[in-house]
C-alpha cells in the first residue's frame, strides 16, 4: 500500500513517499477502499504544520477526502447501498486518504455513478461539500429568497457553497481575487462575482442588495474580512465563519444595531444527524446534476508536498486532487 507518511509535524517537506506494501483489514463496521484519488484540503496543512487543535499520533497518513471501490467489508457492516465493488467517495477516513488504500466507517462512505463524476471530481467532494452545507443550511439557516454572499468564493468550499445555495434558491453573491476565479464562481451559479482585492469593493457588493446588505455571508477568511462582513450584514442578518488565520479587532455595537448573529464551525463538530443529512443532501445533489465538484490540479499522490505549498497559495479556484494509482 504505497502512501504518504508524516513522522514529524513541520513544512510540506515532512510528508514523505513510502512505496512498501502495508496490508490493511476492515475491523466491524469498516470498509477497505482501494483509491484511485484524494482530496486536499487547507486543514490538511494546519495538521501536518502541528498548528491545529487536534492532532494525530505521529506517524500517521494525511488525507480525509478520497475516492475508489470497495474492496472488503468488515463484520457487521450495516450499509445495504454499499457492497464490495461499489464505488464510493469518502470523508474522514480512518487511516489517511494519501495512499492507495484506506480503511473507512460505514458513515463516512457515500455511493457515486461513474459516469456522472469522475474519481477526481468524486475525491473533491467531501470536507468541502458538507462544511458548505452545514454552513448554509444548519448554520445560517437559508432560504429560498434570501441573498448569500459567499466571501472566497473561488476555493472548494466556496464553490460547494454556491452550488448549494442556487440550488436552495437563493441570490449567490460571490467574491475572488482573480479574473480565473471570478469566472469559476460565476461558472458554478453565481449571480454575481465582486473581485474582494479592488478598492471599495464593499460599496459594490451593498449596490447588488439595494444597500440593504447581504442576509448571509459565509466566510472563508474572517480576520481579515469580519469587521467588513458587520459593516454590511443586512438587519437579523447571520454569518458563518468557515475560515480563519488570525487575530482581529471588532467591535460588537455593529452586531447589536442590526440584531445580527456571528457563528463559528467546523465540520468535525458535526454531530451524527447533522454529518448523515449533510452526505444526504450532497449525494441527492450530485446525482441530480445540481452539484458539480471542481478539480483545478491532479497531481501524482507522491507529490503530495507540492500540493500542500499550492493549496496554501492566493488565487484558488477549485479543488486539488492526487490521483493514487
Amino acid at each position: 500500500m504505497p502512501a504518504i507518511h508524516v513522522h514529524a509535524f513541520g513544512p510540506p517537506s515532512v510528508l514523505t513517499y513510502d512505496p512498501a506494501p502495508i496490508t490493511l483489514t476492515p475491523g466491524p463496521n469498516q470498509a477497505l477502499i482501494r483509491l484511485h484519488a484524494a482530496g486536499v484540503n487547507p486543514v490538511d496543512t494546519y495538521i501536518r504544520s502541528g498548528q491545529y487543535a487536534r492532532l494525530p499520533s505521529l506517524p500517521y497518513t494525511p488525507g480525509m477526502d478520497g475516492a475508489g471501490e470497495v474492496l472488503a467489508l468488515g463484520e457487521g457492516f450495516k450499509r445495504p447501498d454499499i457492497a464490495v465493488g461499489t464505488k464510493v467517495w469518502l470523508c474522514r477516513s480512518i487511516t489517511g486518504t494519501y495512499a492507495t488504500h484506506c480503511l473507512a466507517d460505514a458513515k463516512s462512505l457515500c455511493p457515486f455513478n461513474p459516469d456522472q463524476i469522475s474519481y477526481e471530481q468524486a475525491a473533491a467532494v467531501g470536507v468541502a461539500y458538507l462544511t458548505a452545507w452545514i454552513a448554509l443550511v444548519k448554520k445560517a439557516g437559508a432560504t429560498q429568497g434570501e441573498t448569500v454572499l459567499i466571501h472566497g468564493g473561488s476555493g472548494g468550499v466556496g464553490l460547494a457553497a454556491i452550488q448549494f445555495a442556487r440550488q436552495i434558491g437563493c441570490t449567490v453573491i460571490a467574491t475572488a481575487g482573480t479574473e480565473a476565479g471570478l469566472h469559476q464562481c460565476i461558472m458554478s451559479g453565481a449571480d454575481y462575482a465582486v473581485n474582494h482585492r479592488e478598492a471599495d469593493y464593499e460599496r459594490k457588493l451593498l449596490g447588488l442588495t439595494d444597500q440593504k446588505g447581504p442576509d448571509i455571508i459565509i466566510e472563508m477568511l474572517a480576520n481579515v474580512n469580519l469587521a467588513r462582513d458587520m459593516a454590511m450584514i443586512a438587519q437579523r442578518g447571520r454569518i458563518t465563519i468557515v475560515g480563519n488565520r488570525g487575530e482581529i479587532t471588532i467591535n460588537p455595537r455593529g452586531l447589536m444595531a442590526k440584531d445580527a448573529t456571528v457563528t463559528g464551525m467546523s465540520l468535525f463538530n458535526a454531530t451524527d444527524l447533522e454529518w448523515a443529512l449533510a452526505m444526504r443532501a450532497t449525494r441527492d445533489g450530485l446525482a441530480h446534476g445540481t452539484l458539480n465538484p471542481v478539480v483545478r490540479d491532479v497531481l501524482p499522490l507522491a507529490q503530495a508536498a507540492a500540493a500542500h505549498d499550492l493549496i496554501m497559495q492566493d488565487g484558488s479556484r477549485g479543488k486539488i486532487v492526487l490521483k493514487c494509482d
